[in-house]
């Protein structure tokens, strides 16, 4: 008897020091995961305020702007964010499927004339995620404002023209693109009618 109960007591204590030995990874993994939740919970929560969730992105690209020009500096990074935003832009105003990758046979994805069927322009970049790219790649850069490794000295007048002369040769394929394909990047939703107009048209049907 006496074998056996130190044989259990044995058991219990490798039990007891293993759970303890793997408690704080446990402990670790469920913090992350509750942290996570209520991150996307706050996330989900701001979906549908559209004006106050670019006011926040304007209030963080504005601390940015401010914390570059007293420093004086990081002007590579500032280059590496513009150039991320205009690929974020084209992406946000291209239309989810390109019309140029569709087959003639299989007709336009997207209305070609006023008689056409109504479908809304569904993008390739939605404006939430648009939104939060743009947010974070501001927050990414402000950190790494604070570290002078990426302080690289060039002459900021070069980028800035540079990145000018490229956001406006992209913006006028794109244009261009809508223009041949002829859609707009904005979609305000089903066009209604009143019973006036109704009316008046079943009148003159009859």
């Amino acid at each position: 008897m006496e074998t056996g109960a130190a044989a259990v007591g044995l058991a219990a204590d490798d039990q007891s020091s293993s759970s303890s030995s793997s408690s704080p990874a446990e402990a670790f993994s469920r913090w992350t995961s509750s942290i996570s939740r209520r991150y996307q919970h706050f996330l989900d929560k701001s979906t549908p305020h559209v004006l106050h969730r670019w006011l926040g992105c304007l209030g963080v690209a504005l601390i940015y702007a401010l914390r570059v020009y007293l420093v004086e500096g990081f002007y590579i990074v500032s280059y590496g964010l513009g150039i991320y935003i205009l690929n974020l832009l084209i992406g946000f105003l291209s239309p989810q499927v390109d019309p140029e990758m569709h087959d003639s046979t299989d007709g336009p994805s997207l209305p070609t004339r006023g008689s056409d069927e109504f479908r809304p322009f569904v993008r390739r970049l939605p404006e939430f995620k648009f939104w939060y790219s743009i947010t974070k790649a501001f927050c990414i850069a402000f950190v790494m404002t604070f570290f002078s490794a990426f302080d690289v000295p060039v002459f900021w007048p070069i980028l800035l023209f540079y990145w000018m002369v490229l956001f406006v040769m992209t913006m006028r394929r794109q244009i261009s693109h809508m223009i041949k394909y002829k859609y707009v990047p904005f979609s305000f939703g089903k066009q209604r009618y009143d019973g006036r107009r109704s009316s008046s048209t079943e009148g003159a049907t009859d």
